[in-house]
């Protein structure tokens, strides 16, 4: 099983490219974040020509998850417990016994802002979330754009970006208390060295210059992490013209 993670900055103008791609690389699932569309608009009939059944989570504008696979998501699931928000940033549905959880995470805009607070508070709910997911489901796949860079290989430059948000102690420490719920990061597994990004900024020559970050993971849970692979990062439709400013990450299972 393949399965895929990306950030495509809005459906309605990356279709083209998200279904060049999967006619390319072949997933046999994608989670998808910031689809930027209402449910109503979701481009079912374009997607199942292109051979992916879909469940989507979405909003006018901003936001908006979905998860498309080969065959029927069952038990979708898009919002939890304890988090009564209309913001549409997660989904899980189960795939071929896979539990597959979306998630777009909050920004957070800067250290010390409100939005920073909702962030963490956001995740700690989603953690709790998690942590029942994983019980019931012990085959687990929690994928997305986590806005936060694991630790300082994954920005390019550690002393610039300094604690700034995406980066910060409290944020690290929120993904931390998720990947200790028993989830790895499935890039790890394989790659140590730094320099690997997912993100680039759309402003000074970013992605030419590697000025990146390796925000979008694929988190895999213990009894899944010796059915791994491979986990990679696909610049290619990056290089694209009109990209999203996230690249594709993916995951091969043996299971």
């Amino acid at each position: 099983m393949k399965i895929a993670s990306w950030n495509v900055n809005s459906l309605k103008v990356r279709l083209p490219q998200l279904t060049e791609w999967a006619a390319e690389a072949k997933p046999d699932v994608i989670a998808l974040q910031e689809t930027k569309l209402e449910d109503a608009k979701f481009p079912v009939d374009e997607l199942a020509a292109a051979g992916y059944r879909a469940v989507y989570s979405g909003q006018k504008t901003y936001n908006g998850v979905a998860i498309l696979a080969r065959e029927e998501p069952t038990d979708v699931i898009t919002d939890i417990p304890g988090l009564d928000d209309p913001q549409r940033r997660i989904l899980a549905a189960t795939v071929g016994g896979v539990r597959v959880v979306d998630l777009y995470v909050v920004n957070g805009k800067a250290v010390g802002d409100e939005k920073y607070a909702y962030k963490l508070d956001w995740l700690a709910k989603v953690r709790d979330f998690l942590e029942a997911e994983h019980r019931r489901h012990p085959k687990l796949v929690v994928l997305g754009d986590f806005n936060i860079a694991p630790d300082d290989r994954d920005v390019y430059d550690p002393v610039t970006w300094g604690e700034d948000v995406l980066c910060s102690p409290p944020e690290r420490a929120a993904l931390k208390a998720i990947t200790e719920l028993g989830l790895h990061d499935s890039f790890r597994l394989f790659e140590q060295e730094g320099g690997h990004f997912s993100w680039w900024d759309y402003r000074q020559a970013a992605f030419r210059r590697n000025m990146g970050l390796r925000i979008d993971l694929i988190l895999v849970g213990d009894a899944l992490k010796q059915a791994v692979k491979a986990a990679a990062i696909d610049r290619t439709p990056r290089r694209w013209e009109r990209p999203s400013d996230h690249t594709p990450v993916t995951l091969d299972l043996d299971i």
